[in-house]
């Protein structure tokens, strides 16, 4: 294999800066708003314990696999997958997999900037000392169908993005997350603090973290591990592009224990944020957890509102959610910019621009698909719904089950395990690590894409 581009690739400067930037691009809106509301509608500490045992070993196999095979080859997923997997050969086809994992990101990130053009609105709103308006009933809706304000606010995140990726790996990601990750944790640890000591709190608590087998089901274990594939960043090139600015001496299993550590800490923050503050304010009822934006624009702002002292907990939450939001869109943004100076040969600074005008452009239809664009739908969704099922529920499973497919048949386990011991470093997981590989993982995967398809065309609900 020719390394000759080794020299230019930039690096992480070591450990901390990978682990800060991977734990960066998984703890993102998806940890903030879906699992506490996965958690509340799907048994509560039952959820969470059947996730943390995902976490452990679907999750961490799958980091582990598209890490090293980054980190092998010293490329972004397409050349990375194509590296083993050439046309015409046995299991040449898997290539597909790298073409995948490319494009995943530069779908996602646009209609992600418009969702983080909502909590700029939102953070700036309740700086201003308005958070009694946001908590209004409609204003939301009336919020999100203003198309120039939607706008706007999508471009000033989008623009933001781009910047810290202009400043490349080092300068840009890696120092934002190192700035941007201990903020959030600090955030996250005083507003759960504030929650859980709410009048009524102590209810939401036990439901959250006390495992109950009553509250038990099939669909507990199918959004459970679909929540973790999302929430790791798992089948997004993220972590094969990552892995390739990996230096040699940095511990791949050390470093993926590190991010599952960091996700799931702040996964469980979210849900003792949320959850015990939801509980307290509508008197036990579990079903103020809606999905998606409804429960942070919508229901959180009516909790602050609730609770005295809204307006400062407001602006740490949003500055909370919206460093989360960053922290993803350049993990995202980032993938793509690689895949263009591996695939097209350009620099850093033409791939940014591309990158931006395609964000700009199918951002745009997202921003503006609740206001201007309602009326035009694809497959009855609005765009950014669509952009969201398209990725997350189709395109991120047979992402995965290409990576499990290419590791197991063509590049061999024993590939992953040479990259992974180099140096000395552990391996303790790796019975683990194959039994996954070879005989779960795939199947995890087909049961996220089976429940997922089933789910949005209405034959099971979710």
């Amino acid at each position: 294999m020719n390394h000759s581009n080794d020299k230019k690739r930039s690096t992480f400067s070591g450990k901390i800066g990978f682990v800060l930037s991977a734990a960066g691009a998984s703890v993102g809106l998806g940890n903030i708003w879906r699992f506490p509301y996965l958690a509340a509608k799907y048994g509560g500490g039952i959820f969470l314990l059947i996730y943390i045992v995902l976490a452990l070993t679907f999750g961490y196999t799958m980091i582990m696999a598209e890490t090293a095979l980054g980190r092998m080859t010293h490329k972004s997923p397409v050349s990375a997958y194509g590296a083993f997997a050439k046309p015409g050969r046995k299991n040449g086809f898997l290539g597909f997999g790298g073409w995948i994992n490319a494009i995943i990101p530069i779908l996602i990130v646009p209609y992600y900037s418009v969702i983080g053009g909502w909590v700029i609105k939102y953070l700036f709103e309740y700086i201003c000392g308005n958070g009694t308006k946001l908590a209004e009933d409609g204003y939301f809706s009336m919020f999100i169908s203003d198309g120039v304000s939607a706008e706007i606010c999508f471009i000033v995140f989008a623009l933001i993005t781009l910047t810290i990726i202009f400043a490349g790996v080092r300068n840009g990601i890696e120092r934002v997350s190192k700035f941007m990750m201990p903020i959030l944790v600090v955030l996250s640890v005083i507003i759960a603090i504030y929650s859980v000591t709410r009048p009524g709190a102590l209810k939401g608590i036990q439901y959250f973290l006390v495992p109950n087998l009553e509250n038990f089901s099939w669909m507990t274990v199918v959004s459970a591990m679909g929540q973790m594939f999302y929430s790791l960043s798992i089948a997004m090139g993220i972590l094969v592009t990552f892995g390739s600015y990996m230096k040699k001496d940095v511990s791949i299993e050390e470093s993926t224990e590190n991010v599952e550590l960091f996700d799931t800490a702040i996964a469980i923050m979210a849900g003792l944020m949320i959850i015990p503050a939801v509980f307290a304010f509508s008197g036990g009822d579990p079903d103020t957890l809606q999905a998606g934006p409804a429960l942070m624009f919508i229901t959180i702002p009516k909790v602050f509102a609730s609770m005295g002292m809204g307006t400062a907990v407001g602006v740490l939450f949003f500055v909370l959610v919206l460093f989360a939001a960053l922290t993803s869109s350049i993990a995202l943004t980032e993938s793509a910019v690689s895949t263009f100076e591996d695939e097209l040969g350009w620099d850093r600074t033409r791939s940014t621009i591309l990158i931006g005008c395609i964000m700009i452009t199918l951002g745009s239809l997202s921003a503006l698909g609740y206001g201007p664009l309602a009326s035009v739908t694809v497959f009855g969704m609005q765009f950014l719904d669509f952009f969201d099922f398209l990725t997350n529920s189709v395109m991120m499973p047979i992402a995965a089950i290409a990576t499990c497919l290419l590791v197991s048949r063509i590049v061999g386990v024993e590939k992953i395990e040479e990259e992974v011991t180099q140096e000395g470093q552990p391996f303790r997981r790796k019975p683990v690590f194959n039994f996954m590989l070879r005989y779960l993982c795939p199947i995890f995967a087909a049961i996220i894409l089976a429940s997922s398809v089933a789910n949005a065309l209405g034959w099971i609900a979710m």
